[in-house]
């Protein structure tokens, strides 16, 4: 065996090669609070219910508690309307992933409708459990929603509606009591997907905000998504989906009995399930309490105020859309290359999240700001503008013509892995080793591909990846 302090060494050189998770550094993936006792509360409790299997409640009581004041909680904060139930799952994805299977038996041949802001884990919905996917543009200047463009595309097949508070890629915040009201008057279930929003939004409006109405107070609302390692700054594995009844709730349980063995009962799409984040996440949110929870937003929205007024005041940068909540993208002129911007923010410390063009939503860098950004957004907004200014003096980021349209124009569906492994090569992602330092000629390269070329190619990444050397 090997001993124990030279295994954790293993993995303290491992993780020096990752981005870091504190200080507010990297602004996407990671929410961090700030303050260093939530972080070992955390993992103290993860530690001390790791152990213990949330597949039966009866054989663990303790998981059904905490599992029980943790949907209250969310359930309190999102409006208090009696009657609301819930389950907490591994993430925001699952949470989603549920809300539609729950509503999937309604009708025959059923359909989701969502604008195409929606999250990305709808589109895995609609795939992993056969719905036909209905995606109505949103306004190509705010970005948000169109409540009679949602309305008219409800048919009779349609079993869910779907809005977010806010949007991911843009941080903008639909018209949820419209877009219910349509929902409702088709007797469809309504979703509101507020992973990113709905445990910050609520702390914004108390501080003042003018956050329009999303939760269950809004009629016609049926369910909503809430994750709890998000702005709930609990550690990674956490979300919660709330309904608006048992009723509604019933048919994402899994119940089997037809086998010799016992008879398996599913809250969730797992089955064996840790109690170690439920632990974790009831730890910290006692922790906190509402008054701690407060606190943590007004330095999120103080910090979210200057780095949006900042970004405005650096020549050729612009703010997508008008973000309420905790993510910010923007975009620039003709004059410089922002994957390059992103490339230079991070040699200079930053990770910026990259987004591809998209309909009316141009290339963009996406920041998720948390309350650690407090206090450092003018070393930040330095960076940025260096970053910009460097940008600039390089120069764009040319893709050879003949490339670009020879890529343009290939089918996914008839290459062989041969062929996307010099693809890959080409495209700079074939090496085993990962990605290199700068990533803008390979994002230039990426973005000239349609959307399915794009996604097959990362997939083969993907998997190069996840193979053992």
């Amino acid at each position: 065996m090997n001993p124990p302090e030279d295994v954790l060494a293993a993995l303290r050189e491992l993780r020096a090669g990752d981005l870091p998770t504190h200080g507010g550094r990297t602004l996407a993936y990671v929410y961090d609070s700030g303050l260093s006792e939530v972080d070992s509360l955390g993992a103290a409790a993860h530690a001390l219910a790791s152990s213990a299997n949330g597949l039966d409640p009866t054989a663990f009581p303790s998981l059904l508690q905490m599992e029980n004041d943790l949907v209250a909680e969310a359930a309190s904060l999102l409006g208090g309307v009696p009657g609301v139930v819930g389950a907490v799952t591994s993430g925001g994805t699952e949470s989603c992933l549920l809300a539609v299977l729950a509503a999937r038996d309604d009708r025959p041949a059923p359909s989701i409708v969502l604008p195409t802001t929606a999250h990305a884990a709808f589109h895995k919905a609609a795939h992993l459990f056969g719905l036909r996917r209905i995606d109505v543009p949103v306004d190509p200047v705010t970005f948000r929603a169109d409540p009679a463009a949602m309305a008219a595309a409800i048919d009779d097949s349609t079993v869910l509606v779907v809005a977010s508070a806010p949007s991911y890629a843009h941080g903008v915040l639909d018209p949820i009591p419209e877009v219910a009201a349509a929902a409702r008057e088709r007797g469809v279930r309504m979703h509101v997907d507020a992973c990113i929003g709905g445990w910050v939004l609520p702390y914004f409006a108390r501080l003042g905000a003018d956050v329009p109405p999303f939760d269950f107070r809004v009629p016609g609302v049926t369910s909503i998504s809430v994750d709890l390692h998000k702005y709930a700054y609990c550690p990674k594995g956490t979300s919660v989906l709330l309904h608006a009844s048992a009723e509604l709730r019933r048919s994402h349980y899994f119940a089997s009995a037809s086998w010799p063995g016992y008879t398996m009962l599913n809250t969730t799409i797992q089955s064996t399930r840790s109690g170690g984040p439920l632990a974790a996440a009831w730890a910290v949110v006692n922790h906190l309490g509402p008054d701690g929870y407060l606190q943590l937003a007004a330095s999120t929205r103080e910090a979210v105020s200057r780095i949006r007024s900042g970004i405005t005041e650096i020549d050729g940068l612009r703010v997508l859309g008008d973000p309420i909540s905790t993510l910010i993208a923007f975009t620039g002129d003709d004059g410089f290359d922002l994957f390059t911007v992103a490339d230079e923010m991070k040699a200079r410390g930053w990770y910026v999240q990259p987004q591809f063009a998209h309909l009316s939503s141009p290339v963009n860098l996406h920041l998720t700001v948390t309350a650690a950004n407090h206090g450092s957004e003018k070393e930040f907004l330095a960076d940025l503008a260096a970053s910009v200014d460097a940008a600039r003096a390089a120069g764009p980021v040319v893709v050879d013509p003949a490339v670009a349209e020879f890529v343009a124009a290939l089918d996914p569906a008839t290459l062989t892995p041969e062929q996307f492994a010099g693809l890959l090569a080409a495209a700079g992602l074939g090496g085993a080793s990962g990605l290199p330092d700068r990533m803008a000629p390979i994002n230039a390269l990426l973005a000239t591909a349609p959307a399915p070329l794009r996604e097959r190619l990362l997939l083969e990444f993907l998997g190069a990846l996840y193979t053992p050397s």
